[in-house]
């Protein structure tokens, strides 16, 4: 750090994302929750179009969208905003919906992002820990003061709430925001956008970056009434109101305007997720029961640092956390294409075989 840096970030620790493959390497790479499979070719293809406009600005608005997105999940174009990934709408509801006296909750073991942005923010923050069997602490969460912030599917264990559950927490305090991470839902959990019209206390978030194959574009949507979307508008106008570029909001309308592209590979990806659960269970892991589009398992007698350097010698990554220590055991392997996931299960066996003989 230079001397001129801020002393406001002295206890700033930046997230720290999945390695990426310099050019040359050559891995299967099943570290970073990114799909398989490109985008929609509608996508792609409104995509190319778009590159002719770059001579202007984007539209500030977003307005197409927006309109697109209130068609596809049932709501309207104002109960909708775009954001330069999810992450910059989550980092925009840590801003404006905790301070000194409020502070944002949630689980200790989440998204790595959560305290990065309270950090940069400059609010505290309360992380409840898990259950045993890793599922969230509901009543905890319920009890503590504060915005509450919720990966559903949660991450990096892949367990999901169920809609009832959402609910609960969302009516055990009607004076402060819940806001639910939904970056893996489309594989296997229920949305709470649907609630919007019913709760003015929550937010929901989005990407496209996992089920849309969009991780490289950058595109993220909130969902709330729209006193709260107007809110977050005032931070992001604040900011930088071109905060998602032509390309990616053509691109983002083209998605979703093609859905039956985006199930379709969200079922490939679910039933891939089945089969190497059901493998690692087979060599003696323990696998949560995910929602998402990764497992999250550990072996008994191979320490999970250990099994993931093993891993990435035989040419396969996969994401491993050393904390909190209760999950040090564990990686995080991302699902991806049946040719991907073959290899994965040669690995580990290969693995398996020089270790414990």
């Amino acid at each position: 750090m230079s001397r001129f840096f801020s002393k406001k970030y002295d206890g700033l620790t930046p997230y720290v994302p999945g390695e990426q493959p310099k050019k040359g390497q050559k891995f299967v790479k099943l570290n970073t929750n990114e799909s398989p499979f490109p985008p929609s070719p509608k996508a792609v293809a409104a995509g190319i179009k778009a590159v002719n406009g770059l001579n202007l600005y984007s539209d500030p608005l977003c307005l197409k969208l927006r309109q697109t997105a209130a068609g596809v999940f049932g709501v309207g174009a104002g109960n909708v905003i775009c954001g330069n990934g999810s992450d910059e709408v989550l980092n925009f509801a840590f801003a404006a919906f905790c301070d000194g006296l409020t502070p944002a909750v949630f689980p200790d073991v989440t998204y790595g992002f959560y305290p990065v942005f309270a950090a940069q923010n400059r609010v505290p923050f309360v992380e409840i820990p898990l259950k045993d069997d890793f599922s969230v602490d509901v009543e905890r969460m319920a009890a503590e003061k504060g915005t509450l912030f919720i990966a559903n599917p949660n991450a990096p264990t892949g367990v999901a709430l169920s809609i009832e559950t959402i609910e609960f927490l969302l009516e055990s305090d009607p004076s402060r925001m819940v806001v639910v991470d939904e970056a893996y839902v489309d594989f296997g959990a229920e949305s709470a956008v649907g609630l919007i019209g019913k709760y003015e206390n929550l937010l929901v978030t989005q990407t496209f970056s996992k089920s849309r194959s969009m991780a490289g574009a950058r595109l993220g949507l909130g969902f709330a009434q729209e006193s709260v979307i107007a809110d977050i508008e005032t931070l992001r106008n604040s900011l930088n109101p071109y905060n998602v570029n032509s390309v990616t909001l053509a691109m983002g309308a083209a998605a979703l305007e093609d859905e039956e592209y985006t199930r379709a590979n969200c079922l490939v990806i679910g039933k891939n997720r089945e089969r190497t659960a059901e493998f690692l269970r087979s060599r003696g892991f323990v696998v949560t029961d995910s929602k998402a589009n990764f497992v999250f398992a550990s072996h008994p007698e191979i320490g999970g640092a250990e099994f993931n350097m093993k891993l990435r010698e035989k040419g396969v990554l996969v994401r491993h956390f050393g904390r909190p220590e209760r999950i040090a055991d564990y990686n995080r392997i991302t699902v991806g294409s049946a040719e991907q996931m073959e290899l994965f299960e040669k690995a580990v066996d290969a693995i398996l075989l020089e270790t414990l003989k």
